[in-house]
C-alpha cells in the first residue's frame, strides 16, 4: 500500500509544480506589462524611459523625504555663508542649463563633517555633506559635484531606479515562491540566487546613471562659466581619500574614480575639441 501511495503522489506533485510555474509565468508577464506601461518621454534626454513616479510625485516624494535625510546627517550646517555659496552655485548651474523641467531645486549643506558624500532625491532636493564640502578646493569643484547631482534629478534616475527595483523585487518574490518546496529546504536557494542577480542588474544601472550624470556635470559647469576639468580634480580627491583607511560613503555607490576621470577627459574633449577656453573659472 505504501508503494502505491508513493507512486500515485508523483504525478500530483508534478501537476502541482506545473500549475505553480504556469501561474508564475502569467504573473511575471503582468509585472513586465505593468513596468512597460510606465513609459514616459524625458524632454531633457530625448529618450523614453520607464519610471515609477510622475514629476509631481517625484517633487512630493523629495520634499517629504528631505527632512529625514537632513536628520540622518546631523541637521543642516550652521554656517550660513557656506550654505549661501552652495545655493548660489547650485542655482547658477540650474539657470545655465535651461532644462525643460518644473523641478524646484533646493540645495542643502549637511552638518555631517565625517561623511564624504553628495546625493540627490527625486524632485530636485540636492545634498552635500560638510565632510565633502570642506575638501573641495575651488568653486569649480563644488559646481562639478552639484552639477552631477542635478544630472541625476533631470535624468529622473531615482524614479527610473525605483521602477526597476519594483519589477526586480516582484520577479524575485515570484521565483522564490515558485522554486521553494517546503519538503526540500535546499530549494530556497533559488530565491537567493535570483536576489543576487537582481542586485547586480540594479548595480549596473546605477553605475551607468553615474556616468550619465558626469556628462551633465561637464555640460552644466561649462555653461555656467566653470572649467569642467575641476571634476577631474574631484575624482583625484576621491581616489586619494579612498586609498586611506576608510572608504568614503560616496565611493560605495559610484564607479572607480580613475575610470570616471578617463571618461570625463573624453567628455570634455568632445565638448571642447579645440581645448577648454581660458576664460572659464577653475
Amino acid at each position: 500500500m505504501g508503494s502505491m501511495s508513493h507512486h500515485s503522489g508523483m504525478p500530483l506533485r508534478r501537476a502541482g509544480w506545473r500549475a505553480r510555474f504556469g501561474v508564475t509565468g502569467v504573473v511575471a508577464v503582468l509585472l513586465l506589462i505593468s513596468y512597460c506601461s510606465r513609459g514616459s518621454f524625458n524632454p531633457n534626454t530625448k529618450h523614453r524611459q520607464f519610471v515609477a513616479l510622475s514629476v509631481p510625485e517625484e517633487i512630493a516624494l523629495g520634499r517629504q523625504a528631505a527632512p529625514e535625510m537632513i536628520r540622518q546627517y546631523g541637521g543642516l550646517h550652521p554656517d550660513g555663508r557656506a550654505q549661501d555659496r552652495v545655493d548660489r552655485v547650485g542655482l547658477l548651474l540650474v539657470d545655465a542649463g535651461h532644462f525643460d523641467t518644473s523641478y524646484p531645486f533646493e540645495f542643502h549643506l549637511l552638518a555631517d563633517s565625517r561623511t564624504i558624500n553628495a546625493f540627490a532625491l527625486p524632485g530636485g532636493q540636492v545634498f552635500i555633506t560638510a565632510g565633502l564640502y570642506a575638501r573641495l578646493e575651488t568653486e569649480g569643484q563644488l559646481a562639478g559635484v552639484l552639477g552631477h547631482e542635478i544630472g541625476h534629478v533631470i535624468e529622473r534616475h531615482g524614479s527610473e531606479h525605483l521602477a526597476k527595483q519594483q519589477l526586480t523585487q516582484g520577479l524575485i518574490n515570484l521565483i522564490g515562491t515558485a522554486t521553494y518546496d517546503p519538503s526540500r529546504p535546499e530549494t530556497a536557494i533559488g530565491g537567493r540566487i535570483a536576489e543576487a542577480v537582481g542586485g547586480l542588474i540594479n548595480l549596473k544601472y546605477g553605475r551607468d546613471d553615474e556616468l550619465e550624470s558626469d556628462r551633465w556635470a561637464v555640460e552644466l559647469t561649462s555653461a555656467a562659466g566653470y572649467d569642467p576639468r575641476a571634476m577631474i580634480d574631484v575624482m583625484r580627491l576621491f581616489e586619494s581619500i579612498g586609498s586611506g583607511a576608510g572608504q568614503p560613503e560616496i565611493l560605495s555607490t559610484h564607479p572607480n574614480p580613475a575610470n570616471r576621470a578617463q571618461r570625463l577627459t573624453s567628455m570634455i574633449r568632445e565638448r571642447f575639441p579645440d581645448g577648454v577656453p581660458s576664460t572659464l573659472k577653475p
